[in-house]
């Protein structure tokens, strides 16, 4: 076993959830061999043709990963940790909500452009399916899993895109969001928490709502406080000075001053140490992937190393 690689435990916490047959009805190469492939270039960064050969063939390796980028395989284990984390009450509820910005290499440029399917009708939303040549006919809708087009955005630097993450107590992501690099984090709060779904052992429904959430004052609007109080979630958000002035000069139509726990705060740095573990990862802190829902793959296995080794 090499350094980095999935230790017997770790590998009999996935074994039972791996789909068991290939495309066609055919059988699939080891999963274990080909995961620890996937793992070593996302913990690397080292370019899919320079894989070992230990791990066998790199096409093997980067088609397993990106059909499984594309049909949410990696967001089925990810869930699945999860839920077993809850069921043993391992989980801490307090919420901490921001984001990362992530320069893209010049190769994460130039994914081929596809026209939709069809001409959508008069009120139904353009489809957003992304060919694949690798996958062939398995197609993408981006937009559930909140994606729009390849989520890069220009910068002085470059192309970059932008990690939106909530973490749990214990510095584990909880939900993933991509977005282009020029986006805001305010409007991107309600998106990252409808993402948060825990599923539960047995009967009942996925659990969706955190006992509390804490975010930077890049996240405080009216409309995210009217969110979190409208769903039942106590939230600590600093109010910035300008906000702060408009509700003074507005006197008694400004409302009520914003509660702020400034000892419960110090929490929030909980995100920042997940943001750090995830950037541990080369081919994370570095997008080398065209397409959106590969490199959103390669963060959610990310994530879920991290959820195995905590």
């Amino acid at each position: 076993m090499g350094r980095g690689d999935l230790t017997n435990a770790e590998w009999d916490r996935l074994e039972s959830f791996l789909p068991r047959g290939g495309a066609r009805g055919g059988r699939w190469s080891d999963h274990r061999r080909v995961i620890n492939g996937v793992l070593y270039r996302v913990r690397t960064g080292v370019q899919w043709r320079d894989l070992p050969e230990r791990f066998g063939p790199w096409e093997t390796v980067y088609k397993r990963h990106r059909r499984w980028s594309a049909d949410g395989t990696w967001q089925m284990l990810l869930s699945k940790v999860q839920a077993a984390e809850d069921a043993a009450g391992r989980i801490d509820w307090d919420v901490s909500v921001d984001s990362t910005a992530v320069r893209a290499h010049q190769h994460a440029a130039g994914a081929r452009k596809t026209a939709p399917a069809a001409v959508p009708q008069k009120g139904v939303r353009p489809r957003t399916n992304q060919a694949d040549p690798v996958l062939g006919k398995l197609t993408v809708r981006l937009e559930e899993v909140g994606q729009i087009g390849e989520c890069l955005g220009r910068s002085r630097g470059g192309f970059t895109s932008k990690i939106h993450l909530a973490a749990d107590g214990r510095c584990r992501p909880l939900a993933l969001l991509l977005t282009p690099g020029h986006y805001g984090d305010g409007p991107q709060l309600q998106p990252v928490l409808e993402q948060v779904s825990v599923p539960r052992i047995g009967v009942g429904r996925p659990r969706t709502r955190p006992d509390h959430v804490l975010a930077d004052k890049a996240y405080t609007s009216r409309e995210n406080r009217c969110y979190l109080r409208r769903r039942g979630i106590s939230h600590t958000i600093p109010e910035r000075l300008d906000q702060r002035r408009h509700r003074h000069h507005r006197g008694s139509r400004g409302g009520r001053p914003t509660g702020f726990d400034r000892e419960h705060y110090k929490k929030r740095n909980t995100v920042e140490r997940a943001i750090n573990r995830l950037k541990g990862f080369r081919a994370v802190a570095t997008r080398y992937e065209k397409r959106a829902y590969t490199y959103l793959g390669t963060v959610t296995l990310a994530a879920l190393i991290i959820w195995l080794r905590t």
